[in-house]
């Protein structure tokens, strides 16, 4: 089993930033990729960015691209989101994905709120 824990949430206003956390925990070995996901209410559950564990190939959604930046940490498990120049439309519930060869693994979500 791999624990997935977010952090760094918060209400920021429009133009600002935020940086997330995502800490994985217990049977790391084989996570491949991480990625952080958001769902606002009433739409569907999106990828922001991915990162993989390796060479550390990153994808982007092309609503976020230039503005938010993925990064990681093996030794610590963990990877972020720098969010910068946030929007009113990026609110949402950011949610962090660990992809392994067992299967896939969730986070609780951490709210991000953006105000105009």
């Amino acid at each position: 089993q791999v624990q997935v824990v977010e952090s760094g949430g918060g209400v920021v206003q429009a133009g600002g930033s935020l940086r997330l956390s995502c800490a994985a925990s217990g049977n790391t070995v084989g996570i491949n990729t991480m990625g952080w996901y958001r769902q606002a209410p009433g739409k569907q559950r999106e990828l922001v960015a991915s990162i993989t564990t390796g060479r550390g190939s990153t994808s982007y959604a092309d609503s976020v691209k230039g503005r938010f930046s993925i990064a990681r940490d093996n030794r610590k498990n963990t990877v972020y989101l720098q969010m910068n120049s946030l929007k009113p439309e990026d609110t949402a519930n950011y949610y962090c994905r660990c992809w392994t060869q067992r299967g896939d693994y969730w986070g609780q979500g951490t709210q991000v709120t953006v105000s105009s």
